[in-house]
């Protein structure tokens, strides 16, 4: 697959393509709007961006995933995995979208495989945008993920689903104050109900063309007990893999005992990990 790399602007939202032909003076309707996605399946032979598709098990990812792709998706494992793996596409404004359904994982901290090949494709992958999606009946529970995938990449669209039970139980999410807080859009959306899809379609559009540009929340600082380590750690890492796409974050890691990275580092595939997971982004 080829990914491009344009900055043009975007326009608007989701659904129905057999909705019949709008006026002009019609754009800014949600009937118009929704004629600019059309599902495609995984029909499509060539894609303009790449969105991951990220969240702890049961936030309803699947549903979004599907909802996005009309429920057709491609399935397989992982290269060299027995972790399944779901792709889908849609297009949307004139743009080819591919969509990766990453396993299911509470943390990127690599306790699990499920876990190890959602950091790997998020890290070393570079997919364009990556939705996280939460649950907004367990804010809290999910936000820990949310700001780990922060920590990795500025290109995030955070998808606050199952909206609709959270005002069943009576708990209300200002999106905007956590869009605010988080630095990256927060769309609020109840996926089986179509809610909000429009909205995030459009945001994922305007992440990956450059139109909207992220300023993620992260740690400010570090312990002071580690900077002088991690500055020469981040050096030596620059040094070694020019393109590594995040050495701040994967010196953290590896101060922090990540076996898997540890491991690659000592091994000399560290610049395979990339290479692979690129591959894995870009391959249908």
């Amino acid at each position: 697959m080829t990914r491009a790399s344009s900055k043009s602007s975007v326009s608007l939202p989701v659904a129905n393509t057999d909705a019949a032909p709008a006026h002009d003076g019609c754009a800014s309707c949600s009937v118009y709007r929704a004629a600019n996605l059309k599902k495609l399946g995984v029909t499509m032979d060539t894609c303009d961006f790449v969105i991951a598709l990220a969240g702890n098990p049961n936030t309803g990812k699947s549903t979004v995933f599907n909802a996005l792709t009309g429920l057709r998706q491609h399935t397989g494992n992982w290269p060299g995995k027995t972790v399944a793996r779901a792709e889908g596409a849609y297009a949307y404004d004139g743009r080819r979208f591919k969509l990766v359904d990453l396993p299911g994982a509470y943390s990127l901290l690599s306790t699990s495989l499920d876990e190890q090949i959602a950091r790997d494709f998020i890290l070393f992958g570079q997919p364009d945008v990556t939705v996280a999606v939460a649950d907004a009946t367990r804010l809290e529970r999910n936000l820990n993920l949310v700001l780990q995938i922060l920590e990795i990449t500025d290109r995030v669209v955070v998808c606050l689903n199952l909206v609709d039970e959270a005002k069943r139980h009576g708990v209300t999410v200002d999106d905007r104050q956590l869009a605010r807080d988080l630095g990256v859009p927060v769309i609020p959306t109840s996926a089986r109900f179509g809610q909000g899809l429009p909205e995030l379609l459009q945001s994922i559009s305007a992440v990956a063309t450059g139109e909207i540009v992220c300023r993620p929340h992260r740690l400010a600082t570090e312990p002071d007990a580690i900077k002088p380590a991690l500055s020469d750690l981040v050096a030596q890492l620059r040094a070694a893999y020019p393109d590594l796409p995040n050495a701040r974050w994967v010196a953290l890691r590896l101060l922090g005992g990540d076996e898997s990275i540890v491991e690659a580092l000592r091994t000399g595939q560290l610049g395979t990990l990339q290479a692979s997971a690129i591959q894995e982004t870009l391959s249908a």
